[in-house]
């Protein structure tokens, strides 16, 4: 292939791409505001029509704004590479290092700061702006900066060393080189998991165990009968950022933790909450986490055996703006230009992972209650503003969870 002639593949896989992001989310603004003066006859009585217009509002707004950030990435996008960003940031790592493993990480650091700085207007305003005309951002701009550089140092101090040890694989460990990063990668993602509960999680927020005796009772109840063992159930102080609510679990083996929002504690019953818990524990019993990771780290060494092949590729590099092939050059451009290529694919993910959300409510009405789950989510989708009337298609690509009106009317199906 010619470089001349991958540059227009790239090109038209971006400008499909973008085109098709920004109809889908038209078609979701357009459908969601087309259904905003009347509640779904499945939420009548639970759900007023004050809250569903404020849901409808809110999704119209984030997609509003949404199509702005698709159009900026794809600018960003050509921009560093047919544009030459890739090519000036390698050329500035060189002056300053020269050739070697101390270049590729100034190239890689240096394209981590400037897309950083690039997109942080729009974090800005998500933050400060949207969520707050919303009534849910409840950062202050002293704990957004905090966060932002806690944040950075974590991943500077994490991430370089990994990616200091693929760039010396890509040049040093021959033609297998890309087998070798991906057991170094799944080791890496292993040992994130193990510790992110107890020394990562912390960092950022504060986790409290459960207080409320009545129900940790019940909830210690729930994991006997499910035969969950867990290293603790604790509140984290979501508030301190937003008002949405959640509830997870994290980490694996004796690290695993269970964790609530304190706005989800504050806002459900007990039942309700012990049957969200259940939900969350459906994932872990149908092994929905196992196979998620055996898909991830599947994908991530098919991903890596390309790259393999592309990273001797002349065309390639001269393809995407880049005159001077390095294994810097070679990683950055490769995962920059991938989505483009992947895009299309997202709703086989987003399918998937519906499937897993409708058997994990159906765990859930089996060890608890299927009614308490209903109410539970129903309170979660008005308080979060979520809506309840998305385009299909949309949903079909975006949506890890099913529509609320699906997945209510399955749940009622296993009352």
């Amino acid at each position: 292939m010619t470089s001349h002639a991958f540059s227009l593949i790239f090109l038209a896989f971006l400008i499909f791409s973008t085109a098709l992001q920004l109809w889908l989310k038209t078609r979701h603004l357009r459908h969601v505001l087309a259904h905003r003066d009347a509640v779904p006859p499945d939420f009548a009585g639970q759900i007023d029509l004050a809250a569903h217009q404020k849901a409808a509002d809110y999704t119209a707004a984030k997609m509003r704004f949404a199509r702005l950030g698709v159009a900026w990435d794809a600018l960003l996008l050509l921009g560093f590479t047919l544009g030459g960003g890739i090519r000036w940031l390698d050329a500035i790592a060189h002056q300053l290092a020269g050739p070697g493993l101390v270049a590729g990480l100034l190239l890689v650091v240096g394209l981590g700061i400037l897309n950083g700085l690039l997109s942080l207007p729009f974090s800005l305003y998500s933050t400060f702006v949207l969520e707050a005309r919303f009534g849910f951002n409840k950062t202050t701009p002293a704990l957004f900066l905090i966060d932002l550089l806690k944040s950075t140092l974590l991943g500077a101090a994490l991430g370089l060393p990994l990616i200091a040890l693929v760039l010396w694989l890509m040049a040093a460990a021959g033609g297998l080189w890309w087998l070798y990063a991906w057991v170094a990668w799944v080791a890496f993602g292993l040992a994130m998991m193990a510790i992110y509960p107890s020394f990562i999680a912390p960092i950022f927020n504060k986790f409290t165990p459960l207080e409320d005796v009545a129900l940790k009772d019940r909830i210690d109840a729930l994991l006997q009968k499910c035969g969950f063992e867990s290293n603790g159930v604790f509140v984290m102080d979501g508030s301190r950022r937003s008002s949405h609510g959640n509830a997870y679990f994290t980490g694996f083996g004796k690290t695993k933790r269970i964790v609530f929002f304190d706005t989800l504690v504050e806002r459900l019953e007990p039942l309700e909450v012990e049957a969200v818990l259940a939900h969350e524990l459906g994932h872990y019993k149908r092994r929905h986490i196992v196979k998620r990771l055996v898909t991830m780290y599947g994908l991530g060494l098919v991903t890596l055996a390309v790259l393999g092949l592309l990273k001797d590729a002349d065309w390639f590099y001269a393809g995407l703006g880049v005159a001077a092939p390095s294994t810097a050059t070679a990683l950055v451009l490769f995962f920059l230009a991938l989505p483009v290529f992947t895009f299309p694919f997202a709703w086989i993910a987003s399918r998937g992972s519906r499937k897993h959300e409708y058997e994990a409510d159906h765990y859930a009405a089996q060890v608890s209650s299927a009614g308490a789950l209903i109410s539970g989510l129903v309170k979660l989708y008005r308080d979060n503003a979520a809506t309840l009337t998305p385009d299909p298609l949309h949903s079909l690509f975006y949506d890890s969870h099913p529509p609320a009106t699906l997945r209510i009317a399955a749940l009622r199906a296993a009352n």
